[in-house]
């Protein structure tokens, strides 16, 4: 992973010290809560319904198993003993006090880690694939690229104060596990006709209050250009976004009213003033970069499955977990295995400070000492020797991470809601909560097999719900707590959004409506068909028909 030089180590640092001073001035009164604003957000620093709130960057998912102690240490001296994964692969502390923000930063800062720009009209977090760098199907590694973007994007004079926040994922495999057609940004690695390294751009894409797939305005970026591309896209945006009306600022609205092929048209004029400029990329700088992201130290293993074939059979246990909490690696002999932050009666993405220290211990002891973070909100070990799995499982067990349910319905993507958030309409977890206890039965849940449900409080959208195979979204109907259901929404390749089911429901409800929506899909689906494709098939109205029936 990337190793600071002492560059960024002085920035980090000088970061600290600018912010405890102006948290200084704001506490003694000498800066108002206006002027305070905008410099707490750019580190990262939120104001919720209870308390403040920390988003600390994990740059597209990638910790140390030192950074990962600092972050239980942070989680045990400065909150309530808990950290949670959010969706950008980012790190959040729900409960510290303002005036240990600061020492919590100068903390960080011995990790190489901070909180810059992980929050306000910036660009955000680059994410990735979690599985970057050992996927079996992977074309490229995208950590690199990941990697030159949040070097360009840090501190980037001209974009610190966009029309509104921005967003940039990168994928690098076959399979889009990086949901970049759902980003402001969105880059896909692909080789052209000559077998040369290029990248798909799509622009536009995003969630939130009007959700909008992204256009692909350019399908085939030579990687040369990639920084340059960037700007000018960033630049078109700065200039022509919206700032009148922060529901109207983002890209995508600027895509959608110019049309993507105009858009383009004003990205590529502004392309040609400065495409062969400073922001050119060589192999010197790539391979700067790239040497931080080398494969470890792999033993030449042979594959396992014949030995875990017979673990399998005699632990029936090991074996669902093995079939739904491991992943195919590049290496033989080895795998990546998820870690779910999902067990019935625990919030989705949360995590203590004593799991997260035994995490840490996990990754020295069985995976090279790194860690993941995926926007999924579980938490991933990507080095993980076959022969090892059985010993790992049984660990992961007594931790409670081994709940045999990463991509099924219980592996749930959740926001905190209104249990934490202000902008929150309705709360999010205990929705979470009884749909996770509704379908408690693994047997049933292993028949259900792969879906997916996102849970928002509000129209922001961090649940994601707008690309859930089931959405699920929080609403206020004078005062009171409902909940709106969608369906058919995908992150993956041709992403598309779900569909409104119909009138919201009771937060009692829930579980009963989510129960009759998988009836339908039981009910209705061929062999080997998936929820998605059997709701692609069928269409809306069979559910719509199952659900409001006994409501008349």
């Amino acid at each position: 992973m990337y190793v600071y030089d002492q560059y960024d180590q002085q920035i980090v640092e000088d970061r600290v010290k600018q912010f405890a001073d102006q948290t200084r001035r704001f506490l003694a009164g000498e800066l108002s809560g206006e002027d305070f604003r905008p410099l707490r957000l750019q580190n990262g620093l939120y104001i919720q319904r209870y308390a403040p709130m920390l988003r600390v960057a994990v740059p597209y998912g990638l910790l140390s198993s030192n950074q990962v102690r600092m972050l239980a240490k942070i989680a045990r001296d400065y909150d309530k003993g808990y950290a949670h994964i959010s969706t950008r692969q980012n790190v959040q502390f729900n409960w510290p006090e303002l005036e240990d923000v600061p020492a919590i930063l100068g903390e960080l800062a011995t990790v190489q880690m901070h909180a810059i720009q992980t929050s306000g009209n910036c660009i955000r977090n680059t994410t990735t694939d979690q599985f970057a760098g050992v996927a079996a199907d992977e074309v490229i590694d995208p950590r690199p690229w990941c990697e030159i973007i949040r070097q360009w994007s840090t501190f980037h004079p001209e974009f610190t104060h966009l029309p509104r926040k921005f967003k940039i994922a990168v994928n690098g495999s076959i399979s889009d596990r990086a949901a970049i057609e759902v980003h402001d940004i969105g880059l896909e690695a692909v080789h052209n006709a000559a077998g040369e390294l290029g990248f798909r751009v799509s622009v536009g894409g995003g969630l939130g209050r009007t959700p909008i797939v992204g256009s692909f305005i350019n399908e085939f970026l030579p990687w040369q250009h990639l920084l340059s591309y960037l700007e000018a896209i960033l630049r078109v945006y700065n200039r022509y976004g919206r700032r009148d009306n922060k529901y109207k600022a983002r890209i995508k609205i600027l895509v959608k009213a110019l049309t993507p092929e105009v858009f383009a048209e004003r990205v590529n004029a502004e392309w040609a003033h400065i495409k062969d400029g400073p922001s050119t990329l060589d192999n010197t700088e790539v391979q700067r970069v790239a040497q931080y992201f080398v494969d470890p130290a792999y033993l030449p293993l042979e594959d396992q499955q014949a030995a875990l074939s017979a673990l399998d059979a005699e632990h029936p246990g090991f074996a669902r977990w093995r079939q739904r909490n491991t992943f195919a690696h590049k290496k033989p002999g080895y795998v990546a295995v998820t870690l779910s932050l999902k067990p019935t009666g625990t919030a989705p993405g949360d995590v203590t400070d004593k799991q997260l220290d035994a995490i840490a211990d996990l990754a020295d002891r069985y995976s090279f000492g790194e860690v993941r973070n995926s926007h999924n909100q579980n938490i991933i070990l990507a080095d993980i020797e076959q022969a090892q799995l059985f010993t790992l499982w049984g660990e992961l067990r007594e931790l409670g991470f081994a709940t045999p349910n990463v991509g099924l319905l219980t592996d749930l993507i959740c926001c905190p809601g209104g249990d934490f958030c202000s902008l929150a309409n309705a709360k999010s977890i205990p929705v979470a909560e009884a749909i996770q206890r509704r379908f408690d039965n693994l047997d049933y849940l292993f028949d259900i097999g792969e879906l997916e449900l996102n849970i928002s409080g509000c129209m922001n959208a961090c649940g994601h719900h707008h690309v859930g195979h089931i959405g699920i979204l929080g609403v206020d109907k004078k005062g009171q707590e409902f909940y709106q259901v969608s369906l058919g929404g995908s992150s993956g390749r041709d992403a598309s959004l779900a569909k409104i089911l119909g009138p919201s429901f009771a937060e009692e409800d829930m579980a009963d409506v989510i129960e009759k929506i998988i009836n339908v899909y039981i009910e209705q689906r061929s062999p080997e068909e998936s929820f998605l494709d059997t709701f692609r098939r069928i269409g809306i109205d069979p559910f719509k028909e199952r659900v409001y029936a006994a409501n008349h």
